[in-house]
């Protein structure tokens, strides 16, 4: 597609070609009155196309510009003017800056995490049904038309053959779309509803989720007989992190019967969120397991049964400290005892440094037993973590659980105090 592009265009200002599509190229541009970067799409002039190509890209020309203004919503791509200019017509949209489309997460060696799609579904499914509630069927979900930013945002982007509510003589008629991603009301070229988005969002989810295609054929019709006659295997049996209630959802987004599938995205994204809680537990599950995992691997809980461990997990405090922040500090009265459990830390007198702590070491024994004010500062040498124990916690643990600690406790400032006293026997 070759467009020669002037200079300027309206009061926009052009710049650098971003990036080029089945109907247009996207450039990037600036907006002088409202002193921002913004995207500008410039369709093809008409002079170098026929009589049909000319209809087909006023139409998506005209039919995307309906949009400007229109949907404003979060996860839907603002179109902020459009216009024609010396037979150049153009759009102008935010400009997406780090954006990239959720096609390179479609691939079995990019996938990304079970949650991370759940959260993409689930804004698009709110995006879909805003955009529908607004009388507007995008028609052309698909990975390429979803784009995310660099801290997980979500955009739905390309309105060009999106159907209006509102009948308009502009509006694209006939099959549309991205085979891959048609419903089969679509390839049957029946009235089109918002429940096509909604099975383009399921195909689209069920990609980025399995790695493959829910569809799939060497040719068209191969293709279309799928969609129309064909189950596809649940996403779960490709992906074992795939909850149960996760691959209901996708798969009652494919139902072939309207009747049987989603009738909204507020529907969808109501089911989601059960899904997204299971999932944050899950993950904190997980999360604890290495905790555990990690504390098992320090010589001061080896002697600790493994029920015994977790509840002092459990009734301790994970705490991260970046190189430089202060653990703990003079002059501080606390009752808190405190393992390390990755990382360094070093401890400080005043300006005087007495000494260095590393993984398995503990610190703050006299203030745990007494509450006392501490005598030094701790200070994070490296990125640490440390458990931190609270003498009022731990005495709601088990029996057990409290000897057993009181046992090693004692021993390791026993360590302590006569590695300090042969210190001070060595300087004297």
């Amino acid at each position: 597609m070759t467009i020669k592009i002037p200079k300027q265009l309206g009061k926009y200002t052009i710049g650098k070609e971003l990036g080029r599509g089945a109907s247009g190229v996207v450039y990037l541009a600036n907006d002088p009155f409202a002193h921002r970067d913004v995207a500008i799409k410039v369709y093809p002039s008409d002079a170098d196309m026929d009589e049909s190509k000319v209809k087909l890209y006023r139409k998506l020309f005209f039919n995307e510009a309906h949009v400007a203004g229109k949907l404003v919503h979060p996860n839907v791509l603002p179109i902020y003017d459009a216009g024609e200019e010396g037979g150049l017509r153009y759009i102008v949209m935010m400009y997406l800056e780090g954006f990239k489309p959720l096609t390179e997460h479609t691939r079995q060696d990019s996938l990304l995490p079970v949650k991370k799609v759940v959260e993409i579904f689930f804004a698009m499914s709110k995006a879909l049904d805003y955009a529908h509630r607004n009388g507007v069927i995008h028609r052309d979900i698909k990975p390429a038309n979803v784009m995310m930013g660099p801290k997980g945002e979500i955009m739905i982007v390309d309105f060009g053959i999106a159907k209006h509510a509102v009948g308009q003589s502009t509006q694209i008629t006939g099959i549309v779309g991205t085979p891959r991603y048609m419903s089969p009301e679509q390839v049957r070229d029946e009235d089109v509803t918002n429940q096509a988005d909604i099975w383009a969002m399921g195909v689209m989810v069920y990609e980025m989720l399995a790695g493959v295609p829910c569809f799939f054929g060497d040719s068209l019709p191969s293709l279309t007989h799928q969609i129309i006659n064909v189950e596809p295997p649940p996403v779960s049996q490709l992906r074992g992190d795939v909850p149960d209630a996760l691959n209901k959802i996708v798969l009652r987004c494919l139902k072939k019967i309207l009747k049987q599938r989603y009738k909204t995205g507020m529907d969808v994204a109501g089911d989601l969120i059960n899904v997204s809680d299971a999932l944050s537990a899950q993950a904190e599950e997980i999360s604890e397991q290495e905790r555990y995992n990690l504390l098992r691997n320090l010589a001061f809980f080896s002697e600790f049964a493994q029920p015994e461990t977790w509840e002092i997990m459990r009734a301790g405090a994970w705490k991260n400290f970046k190189a430089g922040e202060v653990v703990v500090q003079e002059g501080e009265l606390d009752d808190s005892f405190f393992v390390i459990v990755s990382g360094e830390a070093t401890v400080h007198k005043g300006k005087t440094m007495l000494g260095a702590l590393k993984a398995g070491d503990c610190f703050g024994e006299m203030g745990y037993l007494n509450k006392t004010k501490r005598s030094a500062t701790v200070r994070a040498k490296t990125d640490v973590s440390v458990l931190r124990v609270n003498a009022t916690l731990m005495e709601r643990a088990s029996k057990e659980c409290q000897l057993r600690f009181y046992k090693v406790f004692a021993h390791t400032l026993i360590e302590r105090l006569t590695h300090t006293n042969e210190k001070l026997q060595s300087r004297a």
